[in-house]
């Protein structure tokens, strides 16, 4: 008889109508994780979809790629919590590399640097955007970082004890913000990243991508 492999931590996905790549997100999700899908208002049956493929699902009303997240962190039991978006531009499968930083105790907070992998599946307004965004945040901060990466790994615990504020798209950079304050360790690893799957709802757009990079510099203010 084979048992499962402990939980190890949970991975927290954000959804507002990602069905097309649910199916392949969630098939990658590798043992000892679990998939907790936050649907953030999908009207193209996310939700359904995903507990019907073995997730857990949280209910966040409350639009915003921040609210989704802190939902999703509030809902996770276990001492580790990933978060990656749910378009499928990135592989769950490279959680346990990203994730071994902390599970060593060698790193407090890791993040994915993007590594494109095809011509438009990072554009350019948008890599413009997190470049700016990064060198804002070493001047604040002292933290180097070459991309404020939205696949990242951390300890429960002590995400919930930064007291995230922001429920919009500056969720990801006040996370480094105040993490650089308490003295987390901060690491960078290298991951694919692909062309996501369905329409973007922000780095895809210079309207899009324009509302993320105001939200994020409100957080440093």
């Amino acid at each position: 008889m084979t048992t499962s492999p402990p939980t190890r931590g949970d991975l927290v996905l954000p959804c507002l109508n990602e069905a097309e790549a649910l199916p392949w997100v969630l098939g990658r999700v590798p043992d000892g994780w679990r998939a907790v899908v936050v649907d953030n208002g999908s009207t193209d049956g996310s939700a359904d979809l995903a507990g019907r493929l073995g997730a857990r699902v949280v209910h966040e009303p409350r639009r915003g790629f921040g609210a989704a997240c802190h939902a999703g962190l509030l809902a996770a039991t276990g001492d580790l919590v990933a978060f990656c978006d749910c378009d499928a531009s990135l592989d769950p499968a490279e959680l346990p590399r990203v994730a071994a930083p902390v599970v060593a105790g060698t790193a407090d907070l890791v993040l994915a640097r993007r590594r494109p992998t095809a011509r438009g599946a990072w554009p350019l307004h948008a890599r413009a955007g997190n470049r700016a965004l990064s060198r804002m945040v070493r001047t604040r901060t002292g933290v180097r970082l070459r991309d404020l990466g939205p696949m990242r790994v951390a300890r429960r615990t002590g995400l919930l004890g930064l007291d995230l504020t922001d429920r919009r798209s500056g969720y990801p950079l006040q996370m480094v913000v105040l993490a650089a304050e308490a003295g987390w360790h901060i690491e960078e690893t290298d991951v694919a990243y692909r062309p996501r799957t369905g329409r973007s709802k922000v780095t895809g757009t210079w309207r899009g991508t324009w509302q993320a990079v105001t939200d994020m510099r409100a957080v440093l203010k």
